[in-house]
């Protein structure tokens, strides 16, 4: 007999807006769902592995032409949007400029036998930047200036290998930024990266914010590197955005069961505190993706679950939705629903 074919639903029902000139970060423990949602935003996934949704990016105006000329069917003139998985792979190549990701390993993202410039300019030739070399090397120095490699001549000719961990980072963040693009993902940038070097990105990031008025959805472990990053931060957890709010009232004042226990995890400068035990409002493991419980899936782990008899019969039978507890702080939890 053959067995039951089985899913993991990666990302269920993840809903958000990320506007012009904004870092929306999405923090969680590994293997929730993050990565897989910001490579859906950017349709680094296959359409054919995506069950149901929409994914709505609004492009520069001569990119929306060039979209409606080619797939009048994702467009959307109206709200000036294009629907992401209704373009055809053919038709991609104008949205591409525009949509951009820093990978989290700067160790693998490099092609280690090309030279700095080279892999600088690659994305130019492939989209036909720049008519001469000349004039496409002045755009490869000008991207170093802005990550802080600097002088460029330096850099252009070395290849991966001799640059340090910091560097090679701020190369990947170069080659993102090659093609101008509007939208930008940053998967955990900074976590391969020594303590001391993080600020230096992370200063980087923050400066494309505001200098070039670029969206980007930034995703962390970090909840403390989030609060220092993020305008905004949803807590995601099995596959689902649990909580959302500014950063400031998810850290200050968490609703959720699961973000009560994130932010009680963050470390404490305090030398006392190498002498105290500090116990954390979660117990067990994370629950299987493949078979997740009935009704709200952080039960098995949640400590509310055990303390508020009330609100068990709805967390055993009903799954949560998101509700708006005060302006701008939404939860999925039947205490506050």
């Amino acid at each position: 007999m053959r067995r039951p074919q089985l899913y993991v639903h990666a990302v269920d029902g993840v809903s958000f807006e990320i506007r012009e000139g904004e870092t929306y970060c999405l923090v969680g423990e590994s293997g929730c769902g993050k990565t897989t949602t910001g490579r859906a935003l950017l349709r680094l996934i296959d359409p054919e592995n995506i069950a149901g949704g929409r994914v709505l990016f609004r492009p520069s105006p001569k990119t929306l032409e060039e979209v409606a000329r080619l797939a009048p069917q994702a467009v959307n003139r109206e709200l000036g949007v294009v629907d992401l998985y209704k373009v055809p792979n053919k038709a991609m190549k104008p949205l591409r400029r525009e949509l951009q990701i820093v990978f989290q390993d700067p160790f693998g993202s490099l092609n280690p036998r090309m030279k700095i410039a080279d892999i600088l300019e690659e994305p130019l030739l492939v989209h036909g930047i720049g008519s001469t070399r000349e004039e496409r090397l002045e755009m490869v120095a000008k991207a170093l200036e802005i990550v802080k490699l600097t002088p460029p001549e330096e850099f252009m000719d070395r290849y991966p290998h001799q640059l340090s961990g910091g560097q090679r980072q701020r190369v990947s963040i170069a080659k993102a930024l090659m093609l101008n693009p509007r939208f930008l993902v940053a998967d955990e940038p900074v976590s391969m990266l020594d303590v001391s070097i993080r600020a230096e990105v992370l200063e980087i990031l923050q400066m494309l914010k505001e200098k070039y008025r670029l969206a980007q959805l930034f995703i962390t472990h970090d909840l403390a590197l989030a609060r220092y990053v993020c305008d905004r931060i949803a807590v995601m957890y099995l596959g689902r955005i649990i909580e959302e709010g500014s950063a400031d009232q998810v850290i200050d004042n968490p609703l959720h069961p699961y973000t009560k226990a994130l932010v009680a995890a963050i470390p404490e400068p305090d030398p006392t505190n190498r002498l105290k035990m500090r116990l954390l409002p979660i117990k067990g493991e994370i629950t299987s993706a493949i078979h997740l419980p009935k009704g709200c899936r952080f039960r098995p782990r949640c400590v509310a679950y055990d303390e508020n008899e009330a609100v068990r019969p709805r967390c055993d039978s009903t799954e949560p939705q998101m509700v708006e507890v005060e302006p701008g702080h939404r939860v999925a939890c039947w205490l506050y629903s």
